[in-house]
């Protein structure tokens, strides 16, 4: 019990990593009906970005405390993802929407490759993984075998507080109100007065910020990162949104949680090896997608008569 309690809450880490980034999908596919595949190495340059403050502050400001590192770190990468997201929008996205959906989708591929490839050639020894600082207290609580990490809680209930935060964002702000008219009906939000295209803009910048926090948490982790772990990451996060109902927000979010019971599970099942998680967990996916095409929690839609 005590073993699967651990699995319980190392799912916990993984779901609300998982649903950050499919919240990121799931918002670019309800305002333009777009794929974002560039989304999972978004989530790998954040990380980067946090790495690299870190080293700058280290080297220029080294008696600095732990608390304002971690502000610094998480604020450039919040920053730089947030002003990548919107120039994805602006200059990939947006020209090419009267173009069949299959160019955005191989534009955004291409463009996260050369993202990819960017970090690996120009970040110093980007080829190999690289060590991320523990920035957070290494306290625990032992119960057993069971191992309750103090930083794993923090990272867990500020991932709660940013899920919070855009609930609210979309469904309290006229902001959120654009958002919701925008991803309904495009034209009639125009009609009223929606500018559609600050609209786009402020939802890549929104979705690209949570991938940032993401990235970030991927690395207080696991406590390492490599240049190709948006790769894995984005497929997870397009499953997570795929499962959920791509299109929804709390579908995306209980996506997330989905794959990673199903990882946790997979170990738990599987006993001859854990490395098969994951293809015990897309094999699912596979599954409850060819028997719900829409996911859980479909996408509301209006017809015109």
């Amino acid at each position: 019990m005590e073993l699967f309690l651990q699995f319980c809450i190392n799912g916990l880490m993984l779901g609300m990593m998982y649903a950050l980034v499919a919240v990121g999908f799931t918002l670019f596919f309800g305002v333009l009906d777009v794929i974002v595949f560039s989304h999972g190495d978004t989530v790998m340059l954040a990380s980067f970005t946090g790495l690299g403050i870190y080293w700058w502050l280290e080297f220029f400001h080294p008696g600095l405390g732990t608390g304002w590192v971690v502000f610094w770190v998480l604020a450039a990468a919040v920053a730089v993802v947030a002003v990548l997201g919107m120039l994805t929008a602006r200059f990939i996205i947006m020209p090419l929407r009267g173009a069949p959906a299959l160019n955005t989708l191989l534009a955004t591929m291409m463009f996260g490759t050369a993202l990819r490839e960017a970090v690996r050639l120009f970040f110093p020894d980007g080829s190999n993984p690289k060590p991320f600082p523990h920035l957070l207290p290494d306290w625990s609580a032992q119960f057993g075998t069971l191992n309750l990490r103090f930083d794993n809680l923090v990272l867990f209930l500020a991932g709660v507080l940013i899920i919070v935060l855009v609930h609210l964002l979309i469904t309290r702000t006229k902001l959120g109100m654009a958002i919701r008219a925008s991803a309904q009906d495009a034209e009639a939000a125009q009609l009223m007065g929606v500018n559609f295209r600050l609209i786009v803009l402020v939802t890549f910048a929104l979705g690209s910020s949570v991938a940032a926090f993401a990235g970030v948490m991927n690395g207080l982790y696991y406590n390492e990162i490599n240049f190709n772990l948006g790769l894995l990451l984005g497929a997870i996060g397009f499953s997570a949104a795929v499962i959920g109902g791509l299109g929804n927000i709390y579908g995306a979010i209980c996506g997330g949680f989905i794959f990673a019971f199903l990882q946790t599970v997979g170990v738990v099942a599987m006993p001859f090896a854990s490395a098969y998680k994951d293809v015990f967990a897309f094999g699912v996916v596979i599954v409850m997608m060819a028997l719900r095409p829409t996911g859980l929690i479909a996408e509301q839609s209006s017809g015109r008569v």
